[in-house]
């Protein structure tokens, strides 16, 4: 498994997809549907960087068109047993696990300290050890993915190696199947097991985007569900305005989208919540048409 992007593929342009749960996965498909109808089409990219949320839609755009995956989303009624966030035991179990990480990012001396004690965590929960849970969560993601094949366009899809800390990146050279690689890539709390290893979100490697593993590219375009923002400390400098500086240092040209109107219901609990769908997507699509000259200027 690789830790940073093939250097056989062009680099030209890079599509760097964050993490932000349910609602973070239907705006993307928003974002990106919106301004393929404008006639930008981002799919082309050199290569797609996937994390958490980010990497269900990587693998999404590989198996059908953005409109198909767009018309998916306002169709779908959400999901047999989910539950609105406004529901007590659910608004519970979100706040839990975020003052559960909450307390080991602040606790922790530096990233890789914060990953290691993130992986030492999510191995002490039940769901790493139950083989059901483990199936269901693999059947869940595979459920959502239109081709269970990796593309042919390049991938790539953040992760976190559980025992070691390590940053991991799955690609179709991996060895590994996309619905585990997805699947390790959004295991925000059980650590997700691909033969003998276990796996933690790619959101835990440094931030919700990553968008530091596009350095290279010429054009990189950032959609970030959660806006750039991270719980690790500021010097840390893992927050996306500091990698997006970096890149543009190294000579990339960057252009950043984050929810505008949207926002409201994408935070939070609601991160989550398969009710807002939807309205986060149509929400998205707008946005990206309105952004078609924009990014259009950077993607041709």
């Amino acid at each position: 498994m690789n830790t940073t992007p093939s250097s056989a593929v062009p680099r030209a342009r890079a599509l760097v997809l964050g993490g932000g749960g349910a609602t973070g996965n239907a705006w993307l498909i928003g974002v990106v549907a919106g301004l393929s109808d404008a006639g930008v089409d981002v799919t082309t990219a050199d290569l797609t960087l996937g994390t958490s949320a980010g990497s269900t839609t990587a693998a999404q755009l590989g198996g059908a068109t953005p409109a198909e995956l767009y018309a998916a989303v306002l169709a779908a009624p959400a999901p047999a047993g989910a539950r609105p966030t406004q529901d007590p035991a659910r608004v519970s179990a979100a706040a839990d696990q975020m003052e559960r990480t909450r307390r080991i990012v602040e606790g922790a001396t530096d990233v890789a300290d914060m990953r290691r004690r993130l992986g030492a965590a999510a191995l002490d929960l039940p769901g790493t050890s139950d083989d059901a849970v483990q199936a269901r969560w693999r059947a869940t993601v595979a459920a959502r993915l239109p081709d269970q094949a990796w593309p042919d366009r390049p991938i790539a899809l953040t992760a976190v190696d559980a025992r070691t800390g390590e940053p991991v990146l799955f690609d179709r050279h991996s060895g590994v199947d996309l619905a585990d690689a997805v699947a390790a890539s959004c295991s925000s709390g059980f650590a997700y097991r691909i033969g003998e290893r276990r796996y933690i979100d790619g959101g835990y490697r440094a931030n919700a985007e990553n968008a530091d593993l596009a350095a290279g590219y010429a054009r990189v375009l950032v959609l970030s569900p959660f806006g750039g923002r991270t719980r690790a400390p500021a010097d840390w400098g893992l927050d996306l305005a500091t990698q997006v500086r970096a890149l543009r240092a190294g000579g990339s040209r960057v252009e950043t989208v984050f929810p505008g109107d949207a926002a409201a219901l994408m935070s939070g609990a609601g991160a989550m919540d398969y009710s807002r769908r939807p309205a986060v997507a149509q929400a998205g699509y707008e946005q990206g048409r309105s952004l078609a000259g924009q990014v259009g200027e950077l993607w041709r």
